[in-house]
């Protein structure tokens, strides 16, 4: 037997004149139906119409509006109010123009064809000469090295910085488990990210990991830091099997990477320079890549120390394969391209 509304009605109605407790009704109606039980927040509603005195279980009769509320002047009176407020609900719709919400339905969807969406969030506001600074660049760059298919992109080493946390939580997709039908839905303490840091400074390059320096005893790189630490061990390791290997450094525009002394060091070490334009993480492989691949494998992991999560994260690091590396490189070149082709906005998700 099928049971419809009414007849859960009937048995909450039952189980509040025995004085159970919503919660008590609720366990119950699981307990018995599973998943056709009601949810709570009917059990709720139902709860606190019967205290209300309320002995009918059918539903209530709708006033039905008139098929002419769907009229030009509601659907132009609809439009504004979207025009004037993005966010406006079906709820202040109805109450500034006392129109059913069936009737709303239908203005939206059939005569205005509107959808809501959640907005996609973005690094920056891109002004007009940004976005045209992100086009020139990538033009440039696709140039110089063939889209991509030049000898010369494994002379390109790109390096950022970024902070390695003692905790970091797993997102809503990592933590999904599977559950049998007759099972609880999980639950999952919200866990915040520890304070416990450590900022580390990684290059990478079309055949691999380069190197992963942490930043000792100082909270912010400085270009004192980057000459006489961070870019001799890169320069070091990059030209340990050839001295005279060609090192094409790609960097954003931090102030420790574009200081007058960092270009002279890099100068004095024969380093040629890609620059970055500004606001453009999706166009740096180790903010599209390296930091989010490693630190999602690193997710719900405690470290006692920011020293062990770094170690964890060379560790993690050293175990990615040479073709994801080759092919995170060939996705940064299709990166410049969408960039032009979006005429320098944000393209991911488009």
């Amino acid at each position: 037997m099928e049971l419809n509304r009414e007849h859960f009605r009937a048995i909450i109605f039952y189980n509040f004149r025995r004085q159970l407790s919503q919660q008590e009704c609720c366990a119950e109606l699981i307990s018995v139906f599973r998943n056709e039980a009601p949810h709570q927040s009917t059990v709720s509603r139902w709860y606190a119409e019967f205290k209300r005195g309320r002995v009918s279980l059918s539903d209530d009769p709708r006033s039905g509006a008139p098929k002419t509320v769907v009229t030009q002047e509601n659907i132009d009176a609809v439009r504004m109010l979207i025009t004037e407020d993005r966010h406006v609900t079906y709820r202040e719709i109805e109450a500034s123009l006392a129109i059913s919400k069936t009737s709303i339905q239908k203005i939206l969807h059939e005569e205005l064809r509107v959808r809501k969406l959640v907005s996609r969030w973005i690094p920056h506001l891109l002004t007009e000469e940004q976005k045209e600074a992100r086009v020139m660049w990538c033009q440039t760059t696709l140039d110089r090295f063939e889209a991509g298919n030049s000898k010369n992109v494994y002379s390109i080493v790109s390096g950022d910085e970024s902070w390695i946390y003692s905790y970091e939580p797993e997102n809503k997709r990592q933590s999904s488990v599977w559950v049998f039908q007759d099972e609880e839905k999980p639950t999952k303490v919200i866990r915040s990210r520890s304070v416990s840091k450590k900022m580390v400074a990684t290059f990478v390059s079309k055949a691999g990991h380069v190197a992963t320096i942490p930043l000792e005893n100082q909270q912010t790189v400085t270009a004192d830091w980057y000459i006489a630490i961070c870019l001799p061990k890169v320069i070091a390791e990059l030209r340990k099997a050839n001295p005279q290997r060609r090192i094409i450094l790609h960097q954003d525009n931090a102030s420790s990477h574009t200081a007058r002394k960092t270009i002279e060091f890099l100068t004095y070490q024969n380093v040629e320079l890609l620059d970055h334009p500004p606001y453009s993480p999706d166009l740096s492989p180790n903010d599209f890549y390296t930091f989010p691949k490693i630190k999602n494998e690193l997710r719900g992991q405690r470290f006692q120390t920011p020293e062990e999560a770094v170690n964890a994260f060379k560790n993690a690091i050293l175990t990615v394969p040479t073709n994801e590396w080759n092919n995170s490189f060939d996705n940064w070149f299709e990166r410049m391209q969408k960039c032009i082709k979006f005429r320098g906005e944000y393209f991911e998700k488009q």
